[in-house]
């Protein structure tokens, strides 16, 4: 049986991260937090309507910079604490005090790139000259020229950016704060449930009545807070429609893709292809799992099952790092480094706890180390979980040291290759060092249900669910709880088919992700696995090197997609590249079936 969640100070402090790294105490985060404000008010009479001189542009670049580096490490305290415990009031009260100077930061600094916009072309141009490693910000700021209002229409809309990036923070706090489960009750045994239960350990439960049970207890508990969940995502697209019509796109799938530096015609074709050619190969995957399980039939709530759960080997965190650094140790001795930081450093925060959040991530400030939250269940899943992860750790480190703080982060459409990347990696070096066929079974099962599921088929059809909604936003159709309930079972409907049953309450599934709060991210996932998966393979067949794929991540953000891709000898302007990762991912579930049919023998 399950059990309850620990409180935060209940867990191994040697198990979480050590945030000294960024600031040693509370008394050095509140010092820094003073000197940032002050450095934005001078920032402000310093430069305010003065930006009109190619050098006076050059001195305001590098005093801003400071800036932006101080804010993101004030940032990612607050933040980190925050989602540790956001059931503590101290990490509430420390995150609420930075959103309050971050607020008078704006205020002081939101001049800077509006008054940049009212400059002519040639002066802005001449501040390459004078200074090249800022030839890339000056060419998004003439790239968003076009789409940029007066300046103090400008420093307006800066100004009300918390209050526009509200619905995230209370629906992150409401999630995971006061969204409360009872027990649920199979036969005559209780089990404890809670988001971070559901979502780590019942999903995955092999008692088939247990698991059912599980579902229908959480959806049920989703179902009381879905108006209030409705009302939030809501404000957030209609906030985002304001914004787009103002800036003169032509809808707001438009505006959100412009500082992602890709087409429409990209993005659509991301969520047509995959809806079409691979939804018959995970239909194929699932009718394996209702065989392997021996299931009466197949449900939404069997979608998470293990080919082989009982094989699954159970690895500890200690464990985990000879896994890690074996699995990666062709990606050189610099990186090898970096990983065994992570882990003598304290970079990872590895218990569940309550109030923590969900899933896993890595945050990664200019001018500290990377951070990573997971949520580690002594399952080797959380090996690829964990890589996944290290691979945000490694390309942010690596392009943080080679770029300057404007020039590190790469298009949102980028950010998933170099993580998935490094699952793939790892599976490679698991299937090569043990020819097992049961671990063989395992290792590419996992690969399907962690990895490409995880990206191709979870965040797909959330990206699918969200074009809809953003449809019925540009059209004026009114959004509510049971609109977004059927536009999430539509998709899920239209992808399974009738191979899943798929029960009404599945479409509250939407409420679940922070992601549809963070413009269009969901259909990044495939379109970072589609670049890994092509880069991986040429790596294999030594189409590229290594060392390819290392420049590669310490360009940062200073190349578009298209161009990073080409980087590593992908080519992003045809469909290739994703039929062809659809194509190797249906060898695998080929491979798992045919594995399985020898294994029955």
């Amino acid at each position: 049986m399950k059990k309850n969640l620990l409180t935060r100070d209940q867990v191994a402090v040697e198990t979480t991260w050590e945030l000294s790294s960024l600031f040693k105490n509370e008394a050095e985060f509140e010092k820094e937090l003073k000197i940032l404000l002050e450095n934005a008010e001078r920032f402000n009479q310093k430069y305010q309507t003065k930006l009109n001189n190619p050098e006076v542009i050059v001195n305001a670049l590098n005093d801003y910079q400071t800036i932006v580096i101080s804010l993101m490490q004030t940032g990612t305290y607050a933040s980190l604490a925050s989602n540790s415990d956001q059931s503590s009031e101290v990490n509430a009260l420390r995150q609420a005090s930075f959103n309050n100077l971050y607020q008078k930061v704006v205020n002081y600094t939101s001049f800077f790139e509006a008054e940049l916009k009212e400059n002519p072309n040639e002066i802005l141009l001449e501040v390459t000259k004078i200074d090249n490693q800022y030839q890339n910000y000056i060419n998004d700021i003439l790239r968003e020229k076009p789409h940029t209002l007066n300046p103090e229409v400008e420093q307006a809309l800066a100004t009300f950016q918390q209050v526009f990036n509200a619905p995230y923070g209370t629906y992150q706090r409401s999630k995971l704060v006061d969204l409360k489960f009872d027990e649920f009750q199979v036969a005559d045994q209780k089990y404890p449930l809670s988001f971070v239960l559901f979502e780590n350990e019942w999903e995955f439960e092999v008692n088939h009545q247990v698991r059912r049970a599980a579902y229908q207890s959480f959806y049920e508990k989703l179902a009381d807070y879905q108006q209030t969940f409705a009302s939030l995502y809501q404000t957030k697209v209609l906030t985002e429609k304001a914004e787009a019509k103002l800036r003169g796109f032509d809808s707001v799938t438009d505006y959100l893709l412009f500082p992602q530096k890709v087409s429409s015609e990209m993005y659509h074709r991301q969520i047509d292809l995959i809806m079409e050619h691979l939804a018959p190969v995970m239909r194929k995957f699932a009718l394996l799992l209702k065989d392997i399980h021996q299931l009466d039939k197949l449900t939404y709530a069997d979608l998470k099952l293990e080919v082989d759960e009982e094989f699954e080997p159970n690895i500890s965190i200690q464990e985990s790092e000879s896994y890690i650094l074996d699995g990666l140790k062709i990606l050189g001795n610099d990186y090898q480094a970096m990983l065994k930081r992570a882990y003598q450093e304290r970079w990872i925060d590895f218990p569940q706890n309550l109030g923590k959040s969900t899933g896993a991530f890595c945050s990664s400030p200019y001018g500290v180390h990377p951070y990573i939250l997971i949520n580690w269940t002594n399952k080797m899943r959380e090996v690829f979980v964990l890589g996944h992860e290290l691979g945000h750790a490694g390309h942010f480190f690596l392009a943080n040291s080679h770029q300057n703080v404007y020039d590190t982060r790469p298009s949102l459409y980028f950010i998933e290759a170099p993580s998935t990347m490094n699952e793939l990696i790892i599976a490679n070096h698991l299937t090569s060092t043990n020819s097992d066929l049961r671990f063989q079974r395992w290792v590419k099962a996992a690969m399907i249900s962690r990895t490409y599921y995880h990206n191709f088929v979870t965040h797909l059809l959330e990206a699918a669910y969200q074009r809809e909604v953003y449809n019925y936003v540009d059209a004026n159709k009114p959004l509510s709880a049971s609109v977004l309930n059927q536009l999430k079972l539509d998709v899920l409907k239209q992808f399974w088919g009738d191979t899943v049953e798929i029960p009404d309450y599945a479409g509250l599934t939407w409420m679940r992700q922070p992601h549809y709060y963070m413009g269009l991210y969901p259909y990044t996932y495939s379109a970072g696995l589609t670049i890994a998966t092509m880069a991986y393979q040429n790596l294999q067949d030594k189409t590229i090197e290594v060392d390819n794929w290392l420049e590669m991540l310490k360009a940062g953000g200073t190349k578009d997609p298209l161009s990073l891709a080409q980087m590593v000898k992908v080519d992003l302007s045809s469909e290739k590249p994703l039929l062809t990762t659809i194509a190797y991912i249906e060898s695998l579930v080929d491979d798992i079936i045919a594995l399985s049919k020898e294994l029955a023998k």
